[in-house]
């Protein structure tokens, strides 16, 4: 005779594939999410993990990487650019994280006067912000650099004032879509300020998109401040910067191809680690 497959017992594998294949993809998640935390480790503990200071020439210059001191190798005057791509990766990465907290305060800021009050002042607000949003970053840095001057800092405002509105754009849009919820509309009804309703109901729930946005945006900044700082617009030299430490050696390339290879590889690998990242802290998002 023929067995016949129950329903129940039929579906119990693909429950269980289905299953599988969600803790899986949960498992990744955690994973992609803690190379963020490690990189951010790395940044915060690099004059730990440097083994000599960046700016001191400590031996023969031009070293292969795996010479005896060196790892990666040393630069045009001796010093160790494992050194330098450590206070590099440091300099790169609390960079990104100057610009991502001015975009989620400011920026978030707009976008919640904007979402939760609406009419007129919505609309100017909108405008004004899809103005900045037109501005290239590599042209008002420069324009900005060279009204101050060259500096690490004022590469930081320029990239500030055109890197907010995405924020004040994603945020207001979460926050409108929140108000025709039916919690908001009883909250309003109960007779609920603006300012009450704005904190307690609609700030809290656009807060995991704000998340998801500047975890997504690490990359893309890395390589935004990396590619500045190669165009001589980051802090002058001999300070360690990934981008102008690789502009500075081109020179070296076919000679003693470490010199500028690594720093542009750890710019590289920097981004990479960004946005597998912040992908993995939208799926995270998501399912919660």
């Amino acid at each position: 005779m023929t067995a016949i497959a129950t329903p129940g017992v039929a579906g119990m594998p693909a429950r269980r594939s289905i299953r599988t294949r969600l803790t899986a993809h949960r498992a990744g998640s955690w994973f992609a999410a803690s190379l963020l935390l490690l990189v951010a480790l790395i940044a915060l503990f690099a004059p730990v993990l440097a083994p000599h200071d960046p700016l001191q020439p400590i031996g023969i210059p031009l070293q292969p990487p795996g010479s005896e001191g060196f790892l990666l190798g040393s630069d045009s005057v001796g010093r160790d650019i494992l050194s330098r791509v450590l206070y590099g990766l440091r300099a790169s990465w609390f960079s990104a994280m100057v610009v991502i907290g001015f975009g989620l305060i400011f920026g978030g800021l707009i976008g919640v006067i904007a979402g939760s009050t609406g009419g007129w002042l919505d609309s100017t607000l909108m405008r004004v912000t899809d103005g900045f949003l037109a501005l290239p970053a590599p042209v008002i840095a420069i324009a900005v650099c060279a009204a101050l001057g060259p500096g690490l800092s004022h590469t930081l405002i320029a990239v500030c004032i055109v890197w907010w509105p995405l924020y004040a754009r994603v945020i207001r849009g979460e926050i409108r879509s929140l108000a025709a919820r039916p919690h908001v509309e009883a909250a309003r009804l109960s007779g609920a300020g603006r300012f009450r309703v704005a904190h307690r109901h609609l700030l809290p729930g656009a807060i995991p998109s704000a998340v998801v946005c500047a975890s997504l945006d690490v990359g893309a900044l890395v390589l935004t401040l990396a590619g500045l700082s190669f165009l001589g617009l980051g802090q002058p030299a001999p300070a360690p910067e990934l981008g102008a430490d690789t502009a500075r050696n081109l020179s070296y390339l076919l000679q003693s191809w470490w010199v500028p290879v690594m720093p542009g590889l750890a710019v590289m690998v920097l981004a990479i680690v960004g946005n597998i990242a912040g992908d993995g802290v939208r799926t995270l998002v998501d399912e919660r």
